[in-house]
Parts: C-alpha cells; structure tokens; sequence
C-alpha cells in the first residue's frame, strides 16, 4: 500500500496549481470535456431508464399530425388501441387521425363503433395515409390496402408475433392477451386518471373543461376493457397477470351501461344460421372438430361459429372454414395445450399458393383463394376433403 505524506500532497497541490495557472485554455477544456462526459451519462442514463410510455409520448410529440392505422376489419382491441393512441397523442399536442382498411362489420365490432359514436376514416390505398408519419396498433406489418407493403411506420405496438417494427419505436408484447393490455400498462405508468363523460363523443364534442391533461375518458377506459375482454374471451382464454392488472386498473373509469351496450348486440340473423350449419355438418375425429359451412355474405359469422363449435362437449380445437367472394376463410380456436392452432392453420395451407395462414396459440385464422386451392398456377390444387385432412393432421401434430 502507498502512503502519501501530507507535504506530498500539498506539493501535488501547488503543482496542479501552477499548472492550472501557466496552462488555462488546457485546463479549461478539460474541464468542458469532462462536463460533456458527465452530460452525456446523465442523458444516456435518463433515456435508457425511460418507460415504453415516455419513449412512445417522446416520438408522437415529434409530430403535428400523424396517422393511427388498424388491421384490417378491426375489432374492439384494435379500436380501442387506436383511441388510447389519440388520447397519449393529444396530450403531447399532436393530432391523431384513426384509420382502417377492410371492413367492421361483427355485431360487437358494429356496436362497438356505434355505441361510442366513433368516427374512424376508411384506407382504400396507400395514397390515402402517405401524407402522414404511421403508428400501427395490434399488428405489426401493415396489409389490406394497395401499397400497404410501402409503408414504414414510425411506431408499432401489438401483441401479436410478427417481424415489423416502428422506425422509432416498437413495443410488442406476445404474452399480452391484448394490445389494449399494453396502453392500460401506459396510462397506469404515467399516473393518468380518469374522468367520465355524458355522451361518448370522441370528435371533439367531449366537453374537457376543467380535466386534467393527463387522464383517460369513460368511453376509451370503456372501449379499452372490452377490448380485453374480447380478445381473452373475459379473461378465460389467452391471457395473462398483466391482463387481469390491466382490466383492474381501468375498472375505475369504465362505464358500465356503455360496457353492457357494446357486449350485448342483437344478432344478425345470418350469423345464427351458419352457426347452426357449423354444428350440424361438422365432422369430429375426437377431441378435435372441423366444418366446412359452405357459401357466405357475412365473413365474420365463420369465426364466431368456430366459438360456437368449441363449446361442444368433447370438443377441444376446432377449425371452421367458409367461401365468401372467391376466397375460402378460415377460422380456428384452440383450448388444448397440445394444438396451437395459429401454427396448426399455418402448416395445413403450406404450399397452397396465396394462401395465408397464423395465429396465436388459441385463436388463429388464414385464407386460400379458391382458384388457387383449386389448382391455379404452380399447384395441382387441393380438394375441400384433402384441407379438411390436413387440418386434421396439422391438429394431431403430424404436418
């Protein structure tokens, strides 16, 4: 060990003195460098230990308007994603427009729109969101418009798997039921409230006087809880701690007669056929079922049947196809550990070509042009009875 004698150190002194004193620009610049050095720590420790929600409010404060893009014909998650965007967006000064491709045409979906009195703009090619800097919410690769491929988000937050990510942010989640989950984990982080309003009005008829600028309305923490409850089937299927957290959370500012409005719709009466069609022609090769439901206007009603089938006693997977407009839709559900059927509908359209196929572990869906499944360009094609084994054996595990 080295012991510095007190005279040793007065001399240190007197010679960091001198120096200082014969040298004041060199020491002068040490000092600037080391004041940047420390700077810059600070900041790199500040931006490094910021939340998702402060990273995310930073980028939308970037920009006077921006584009809040769903998936193609969005359900209540996605919905009310958008809107908690628009609520983070106004609160940084930045002005939200919500967009979608395709259509909203479920029941819930419809009542969902109708009873919050929303007002989303319809994307019909790429030309109609180029203008604006894109977030994507509950997907993460843009699709369902002429030059969706071309665009390049600034931000991207979902809970679906996928590649895509924002140009500036990306936040995906997969253990989250739904991405409603995540912008609850936002609010809650950044301490915002909630306060109710009268009407559901989110085109500026809401009257905010006296609101803090950092609190959530009724109609959104609304919206935001039955997104949840949708994508989790109320918390029973797909979910996670941080979904039940997130449900808790928003429990204070939701509104009950909204919640009831939106989740109890009438039924289309289409919808009641092909699900009955769904039960009485399916074929069960136990515990696993499949039913082909034939011809349909209304596309929403295949998957709403899949849930329906499901439900049948013995019953633990199930896939449900049907043909809309040239293309064969597909829709499955899985409450069987051993069958992802988001994977399980991947494998059984593999090598079909233009067909689509994914999902999570428990929901999953995919589609085939019909003149491709029936032989059209590289393919000999594929009967309807060979899908139906190959969906039962991407089920079994043998595909």
């Amino acid at each position: 060990m080295l012991l510095v004698a007190a005279g040793d150190l007065a001399a240190l002194a007197e010679g960091a003195a001198a120096y200082a004193s014969d040298n004041p620009l060199q020491v002068a610049g040490i000092v600037v460098a080391l004041l940047v050095v420390v700077g810059a720590v600070a900041f790199g420790y500040r931006y490094l230990t910021r939340t998702p929600a402060e990273r995310l409010q930073s980028v939308l404060s970037g920009y006077e308007e921006i584009a809040v893009l769903m998936h193609p014909n969005p359900d209540p998650d996605a919905m009310s994603s958008a809107l908690a965007v628009r609520q983070l967006a106004s609160a940084v000064d930045t002005n939200a427009a919500l967009y979608y491709p395709g259509e909203i045409r479920r029941p819930e979906n419809r009542a969902f729109e109708t009873v919050l009195d929303l007002d989303f703009d319809r994307v019909e090619t790429v030309e109609d969101i180029d203008q604006h800097d894109v977030v994507l919410v509950d997907h993460n690769e843009p699709r369902g418009f002429p030059g969706a491929g071309d665009v390049d988000p600034v931000a991207v937050v979902d809970h679906h798997p996928g590649g895509g990510t924002g140009e500036r942010f990306t936040d995906v989640r997969t253990d989250a039921g739904a991405c409603a989950t995540i912008f609850a984990d936002y609010f809650e982080s950044l301490s915002w409230t909630f306060y109710d309003v009268d009407t559901a009005l989110t085109d500026g008829g809401v009257d905010t006087a006296g609101v803090p600028d950092h609190a959530v309305p009724s109609h959104v923490a609304t919206g935001m809880v039955y997104g949840i409850q949708s994508d989790t089937r109320s918390l029973t299927n797909g979910c996670s701690a941080s979904d039940f957290a997130a449900a808790a959370y928003l429990y204070e500012g939701m509104d009950g007669d909204l919640l009831n409005r939106i989740a109890n719709p009438q039924i289309d009466a289409e919808v009641l056929d092909v699900k009955a069609r769904a039960i009485t022609s399916r074929v069960v090769r136990a515990p696993f079922a499949y039913s082909d439901v034939g011809e349909v206007s209304n596309t929403d009603a295949i998957p709403q049947a899949a849930d329906e089938l499901e439900r049948l006693e013995g019953v633990s997977a199930v896939v449900v196809v049907g043909e809309s407009k040239g293309t064969l839709r597909i829709a499955g559900r899985s409450r069987d550990d051993r069958v992802h059927i988001g994977r399980a509908i991947e494998a059984a359209v593999e090598n079909i070509p233009m067909a689509e196929g994914g999902g999570h572990a428990r929901m999953g869906g995919g589609q085939i042009p019909v003149e491709y499944l029936e032989g059209l360009g590289p393919s000999d094609g594929v009967s309807r009875s060979e899908l139906q084994k190959r969906v039962f054996d991407s089920m079994s595990g043998e595909r």
